[in-house]
């Protein structure tokens, strides 16, 4: 079974957010034609992509469908193919680096200097941490050839 085509819109270009969002999603779906996806798959992005192309609401809230089905197939072929976009797991692992490292660590030099005010320290702590653990995921999936030859952008 193959992926479906987006369909193209004439009026798009006059709401760049929409447009940006909408190429990005082409990019994504043309990234997923080269690579050997499960039918099961291949029927619910083609689910998401035909709910795009029978849309007929205004163009806030087509930009609105258009990201919410990019997040589900990115969610979709994460979860199922492990499959990632470049820097996927750098950009995730540096916000959970923040709150899982960073601030555990500015509260331990809070407390052990006195003075709370160190809180602050940590939090670059923790992202440079993140992005560190990140980064290795991200490596790894290029070396498994799980990643996609695309950057996520929202």
């Amino acid at each position: 079974m193959k992926l479906k085509e987006l369909k193209k819109r004439p009026n798009i270009e006059q709401n760049k957010k929409l447009m940006n969002s909408y190429v990005y999603l082409e990019k994504l779906i043309n990234e997923l034609k080269k690579k050997e996806i499960p039918s099961e798959i291949v029927n619910s992005v083609n689910q998401d992509i035909e709910e795009i192309n029978s849309f007929s609401g205004s163009i806030k809230d087509l930009l609105k469908q258009v990201r919410k089905s990019q997040s589900n197939i990115l969610k979709l072929i994460e979860k199922e193919l492990k499959l990632a976009p470049r820097n996927f797991y750098r950009n995730r692992w540096m916000a959970i680096g923040l709150a899982a490292f960073g601030i555990p660590f500015g509260a331990a030099f809070g407390a052990s200097l006195g003075n709370m005010a160190f809180l602050g320290i940590g939090i670059p702590i923790g992202m440079v941490v993140g992005m560190a653990i990140g980064a290795g995921m991200d490596k790894k999936a290029f070396e498994e050839g799980r990643q996609l030859d695309m950057e996520i952008n929202n």
